[in-house]
């Protein structure tokens, strides 16, 4: 079975780092590359974290990091997010300082470089701000024809948010930017709120994922172990309950097995313009007016049940990817 290629853009937090491992795991999918950005922690953090839990898992593919926006496009960066992911962003886990370093090209840049190069091969994997892919088709729009697909993690259609009341953190974050993805034409896969919020990660499960993993594994283990835990901890101070939410890595798991999932078409916008609204994926959800447009496949149902699964499975698996 060959691979599917994607690039993955994160802002290297508990879940972004989780997403990372699945992704360097799995045998279905070859990054391509990964971006960073600003948002859980600066893009200067993102970027440390992204290349250290790249040489704790081993990738040996020698995967190329791009450092990307360190602001939203017209608003300011409101800070890290540490009462959820630690003063470091990774649970306050001390890793070795890694020896790779990221590209001196910009995120924008890498983004418009390899998709020209492999047009119609590569799913984009958001799991942070819009803002690089904002700024790569600033740069050249017509790389929104070129993309495959566009898997991102954000928004929240028929459920509350989680940073205000209707905007998830990632929309929220650079509405502007996820305007301007929205509006572009790229086919969209929006894996919000409506279905991250059922991808609970708990207690049984890291014990299953200890129990499975292989000796060669321990250290990445003894890291998982200690940021999931961490996370636990955050979800249980948010009223979110004793488990971990699946963020970012159930983008990953779509991008690799898209029937995990049921989604809608809908016409999603974003909300800019109000201070009390701001971030908000808007949709007409009424059943008596015909959709004649749509601009995303939002995502409402996931089989869980499988996503744990497989995520445990691909994680605690011994390293036997080829090299394709």
């Amino acid at each position: 079975m060959s691979s599917k290629k994607i690039i993955l853009d994160v802002d290297t937090g508990i879940d972004d780092a989780l997403a990372i491992l699945y992704a360097v795991k799995s045998k279905e999918i070859q990054i391509e590359g990964i971006t960073t950005v600003f948002g859980n922690v600066s893009a200067d953090q993102a970027t440390r974290n992204t290349l250290q839990v790249l040489e704790l898992a081993d990738a040996n593919d020698n995967i190329p990091v791009a450092m990307g926006a360190k602001k939203p496009l017209f608003r300011e960066w409101s800070g890290p997010v540490i009462h959820v992911h630690g003063q470091n962003g990774i649970g306050d886990y001390e890793l070795p300082e890694p020896s790779l370093q990221p590209l001196e090209e910009h995120a924008a840049d890498f983004i418009v470089r390899q998709v020209n190069e492999q047009p119609g091969e590569l799913t984009l994997v958001f799991v942070a701000r819009l803002t690089n892919l904002a700024l790569a088709l600033a740069k050249d729009p017509s790389i929104a024809r070129k993309v495959k697909r566009l898997v991102l993690m954000g928004g929240a259609l028929k459920t509350f948010g989680n940073v205000t009341p209707i905007a998830e953190a990632n929309i929220y974050g650079d509405p502007e930017a996820a305007h301007r993805v929205f509006e572009s034409g790229i086919p969209i896969t929006m894996v919000g709120l409506d279905v991250t919020r059922k991808a609970k990660f708990q207690e049984e499960h890291l014990k299953q994922l200890m129990d499975l993993a292989s000796p060669e594994n321990e250290k990445m283990i003894k890291f998982i172990e200690h940021i999931i835990r961490f996370g636990i901890e955050a979800s249980v101070k948010m009223n979110e309950g004793k488990c971990r939410l699946m963020h970012d890595p159930l983008a990953v798991g779509v991008a690799i097995d898209p029937g995990l999932v049921k989604s809608e078409n809908h016409y999603v916008y974003i909300e800019t313009q109000s201070r009390l609204s701001a971030g908000a994926t808007v949709a007409d959800l009424r059943l008596s007016r015909k959709k004649t447009e749509t601009n995303a496949a939002v995502c409402v149902e996931v089989d869980h049940e499988r996503f744990i699964e497989h995520f445990i499975q691909t994680v605690a698996s011994r390293d036997e990817r080829g090299e394709g």
